[in-house]
């Protein structure tokens, strides 16, 4: 399939219904990304090159400062919530459907800026990234760190995550883990000679139900954690006693905790039991001691807000990067079926990210 024509000219929320229908379902963002690589190519005073189905375009005016904005252009299956449509709800413009939240409403104002600033305060490096939404060793923003790290070389980093139009500050940690559970197999009509696996992971999950999240203070935001089964497997047949059950738990933690002592914490919290870790990210500080960062805050006007879920912030934060996440749309939409956003929140985003950017 040939790439679509994006038309930058158009506005913002505009273009943004015109990425979301560009369906880029984490996996097939080619198509997406040949767009965008078009329109990124036609810019002359952008630098472009593509890694896989990840771009990058940066300014080279040598300015004494450079901002790295980066956005995945990868979302969730779609279910039914494709093409975007337009609508009005409470009397508010949205437009609704996959992507629009997470996070190609974010991806379009980047694409607008990126053409259409030919002479900003700050060189700016623009990235557009794939494979977000999938495990981390696939991550586009990751594979680039790995094969070109000289573009990281940044004074403060902007994720266009969904924020509602705030500064969100740094982001937990995340840590999947296998608990296990070992038993003995037995016919099920003599169950007293087997040892139930499943049945005992019933202790697990009181422990998880009695868990009360905590909420951790850092550098002045304040980020509540969490510690959720999210999968349990096990059983061999319907007469068998099981002698394996597996169950699987997401931990959030707060950036001021390190992976490390997430698994201690894990390890020492199921006590008995077997558990493996099967996924880790480290969360990230804030990010807003920079003076960038404090201009930027500036800005945007409002109190800036801790971030809870996992976002790219970390990568760039352990790559000495400060950043932050800043973006249109609700958060709490992203991946639901009704996801849509607020056409005049794109607008305000477009808006003051074009202001900062050219002052």
């Amino acid at each position: 399939m040939s790439a679509p024509e994006l038309d930058v000219s158009r506005d913002a929320a505009t273009i943004a219904q015109a990425v979301c229908d560009i369906e880029s379902v984490s996996g097939n963002e080619t198509v997406l990304a040949d767009a965008i690589e078009r329109v990124l190519r036609d810019t002359p005073h952008l630098h472009v090159f593509r890694d896989g189905d990840a771009l990058v375009a940066r300014t080279e005016f040598g300015r004494a400062q450079r901002v790295l904005i980066a956005g995945h252009i990868d979302t969730v299956p779609v279910n039914a919530n494709l093409p975007v449509r337009r609508e009005r709800r409470d009397g508010i413009e949205v437009l609704v459907g996959r992507g629009t939240v997470d996070m190609k409403s974010g991806i379009a104002v980047a694409l607008k800026l990126a053409t259409q600033l030919s002479d900003p305060h700050v060189d700016v490096t623009w990235v557009f990234y794939d494979h977000e939404e999938v495990e981390s060793s696939l991550n586009g923003l990751g594979r680039l760190a790995r094969h070109r790290p000289e573009i990281f070389d940044a004074d403060f980093g902007i994720l266009c995550e969904p924020t509602n139009a705030v500064v969100e500050g740094g982001c937990n940690g995340t840590m999947r883990v296998d608990v296990r559970a070992r038993g003995t197999r037995a016919h099920s009509a003599r169950a007293w000679k087997g040892d139930n696996a499943i049945h005992k992971l019933g202790v697990a999950l009181t422990r998880l139900s009695d868990f009360a999240a905590t909420t951790v203070t850092v550098d002045g935001l304040d980020y509540r954690e969490s510690l959720s089964a999210v999968a349990v497997s096990g059983g061999v047949a319907g007469n068998v006693i099981p002698d394996d059950a597996v169950l699987s738990v997401n931990y959030r933690f707060a950036p001021a905790t390190t992976v490390d002592q997430a698994r201690e914490f894990l390890e020492k919290f199921f006590g008995e039991f077997e558990v493996t870790v099967t996924d880790a990210a480290p969360g990230a500080r804030p990010g807003l001691d920079a003076q960038l960062a404090r201009d930027f805050c500036d800005a945007v006007g409002a109190p800036a807000a801790p971030k809870y879920g996992w976002t790219d912030v970390a990568r760039l934060s352990e790559m000495g990067i400060p950043a932050v996440n800043f973006g249109p749309g609700d958060p709490s939409l992203a991946h639901a079926d009704d996801e849509h956003v607020a056409v005049d929140q794109i607008l305000t985003v477009e808006r003051i990210l074009r202001g900062w950017l050219s002052r």
